[in-house]
């Protein structure tokens, strides 16, 4: 605790929170409980996408992020193009003045230096690179935690993160291909570490938690359109995508299987929509997760997992549930192997059902042994995070650290 005469640590927590990702909000839920853990004495706020829902289930009180509520919105109206334009300069001083009342800044996890996704340079990688740069200008330190990067084609997004990176004080990454990415954008990332992604952080749920009808496969969906260099083609990918992922649940289904279809974020559900119009089945359901916590309890109660969004895959790996991964990105690669399941990659660009069926069948073969697998890379993952947690108390909190270190020495 903060001894009389000191002033609590003010930490803020920064990026596209409350929005209705949920990857976005477990990297935050495991963020939080660090600090709650470890440093509770440290007066904790938000600057981020969704401050009401971010108020209300994290208890901490959160700001907009940016100043024009329509910012991801496409602007055609003269007006909105005005209005957005005008954002960009009021959220420079915004932004500044929310960074200035901090002593610390952390972007809990997220994939906040990549463009695997449909990205616009002026929207939040121009966002982060003012909370850098305002870092840097008050003394603030900022910090990347165990974030995603990949290699960035287009030209002005590559630049704002790639200065946006070696702006921030501390950097950490949640795979090596990340890391890789930085130092090929020309980040000395000569000190930046790899650990797990912050998810595999959050709470393990007990075996007994949940239970499904017996032969249950979850089905994790995503509104998947290709990446930013894949606009021209967005749709076709998705159609594709769309009639690779039917045609796999209707092989589900009869062959008797119980499906339960999963989200990952908001924009995800008229997927989940398209796909019970098209099977028509009392055997595939939906379930309504609001939390990382409710897609594991879903996750932990299936045979087998096949899913599409990254932290979908992650759920799925952190119970123990054999997992196959629709692939729209090498992070999603990278993870599988990582946790020993290289072998069960399907890509998401092109689905072909049949091939899908094949994977399938031949993971469930291994069920049993990629259960033990999955227990002992998980155990790895949790220690590799006690390491990440300590060096961020070391880096940016060192009088909390020094005291620590007092208090363990003979």
């Amino acid at each position: 605790m903060t001894s009389a005469g000191e002033t609590a640590v003010r930490v803020g927590l920064f990026g596209l929170l409350g929005s209705g990702n949920l990857g976005n909000d477990g990297s935050l839920e495991a963020v939080l409980g660090y600090l709650r853990a470890e440093h509770p004495e440290a007066v904790v706020d938000a600057l981020c996408g969704g401050p009401e829902v971010v108020a209300t289930r994290y208890r901490i009180p959160a700001t907009r992020l940016h100043w024009y509520r329509g910012e991801y919105r496409t602007a055609s109206r003269a007006g909105a193009i005005a209005a957005k334009g005008l954002g960009k300069i009021v959220d420079v001083v915004r932004t500044a003045a929310w960074v200035r009342r901090h002593d610390v800044v952390i972007v809990p996890g997220m994939g906040v230096l990549e463009a695997t996704l449909p990205l616009r340079p002026w929207g939040f990688p121009y966002a982060l690179l003012l909370l850098c740069a305002s870092g840097r200008l008050f003394g603030t330190r900022v910090a990347l935690v165990g974030v995603g990067a990949d290699a960035i084609g287009d030209r002005p997004t590559r630049a704002l993160v790639r200065w946006s990176a070696r702006l921030a004080s501390y950097r950490s990454y949640r795979d090596a291909l990340s890391r890789d990415a930085m130092r090929a954008m020309g980040v000395d990332t000569s000190r930046d570490e790899v650990y797990p992604d912050l998810a595999f952080a959050l709470p393990t749920l007990p075996a007994s938690a949940s239970s499904g009808p017996p032969g249950q496969v979850c089905v994790g969906v995503m509104d998947f359109h290709g990446g930013n260099d894949d606009r021209a083609r967005a749709e076709e990918i998705h159609r594709r995508y769309l009639d690779g992922t039917t045609r796999f649940v209707r092989a589900l289904i009869e062959d008797g299987r119980p499906v339960r279809l999963l989200t990952g974020d908001e924009c995800d559900v008229p997927v989940v929509a398209a796909i019970l119009d098209a099977v028509d089945s009392p055997l595939v359901t939906a379930a309504e997760a609001a939390s990382l916590a409710d897609l594991m309890k879903e996750m932990a109660a299936a045979d087998t997992v096949v899913a599409t969004r990254y932290h979908n895959l992650i759920c799925a790996l952190k119970v123990g549930t054999p997992t196959l991964a629709l692939s729209y990105a090498a992070k999603s690669d990278v993870l599988m192997a990582r946790m020993g399941l290289a072998a069960y990659c399907h890509p998401a660009r092109e689905v072909d059902a049949d091939r899908l069926l094949e994977q399938f069948r031949a993971l469930e073969q291994r069920s049993a042994e990629l259960r033990r697998t999955l227990t002992e890379r998980n155990q790895i993952a949790a220690g590799q995070l006690e390491h990440q947690f300590t060096a961020l108390t070391a880096a940016l909190f060192p009088a909390a650290d020094h005291a620590h270190a007092l208090r363990e020495a003979p």
